[in-house]
């Protein structure tokens, strides 16, 4: 089985592109934090590559820009390649299979910066009940 689960903040706005057949792949990354701390007491992140594809990737972009916080459940994926310098690499993606959106509409979804305010509603005031026994029943 070849699952993952990843939440974490988008480090830059989505890329949205087409394959040469019109397929819309969309291509973020995310960086998760990790849930332990390392011995000098600092909270260490990793990046993941995450790639979306068709109607997916087409609401990724629409609706996600850096920052924002994110669920990714899909499968990791190993690729080959050759870099500039003819050295053959490999590198780590994950394919998403499902993509939910954390951060609430209109909010900036950076822990720095302003935040929508919030303001509580108070409870209604309760008039007093004259009660004289004149009820009815």
């Amino acid at each position: 089985m070849n699952k993952v689960y990843l939440i974490g903040n988008l480090t830059k706005d989505p890329e949205l592109t087409e394959t040469a057949n019109g397929t819309a792949v969309c291509r973020f990354s995310i960086a998760v934090n990790r849930s332990f701390s390392s011995a000098d007491g600092t909270r260490e992140t990793d990046f993941f590559n995450i790639t979306a594809w068709r109607n997916q990737a087409e609401t990724v972009a629409k609706y996600t820009r850096k920052g924002n916080k994110v669920a990714v459940v899909g499968s990791i994926q190993l690729r080959s390649y050759e870099g500039t310098d003819g050295v053959k690499r490999q590198a780590v993606d994950i394919i998403a299979n499902e993509v939910e959106f954390l951060t609430p509409k209109g909010s900036s979804g950076s822990d720095e910066g302003e935040r929508e305010s919030f303001t509580p509603k108070t409870k209604p005031k309760l008039e007093a009940f004259d009660d004289d026994n004149d009820s009815p029943f």
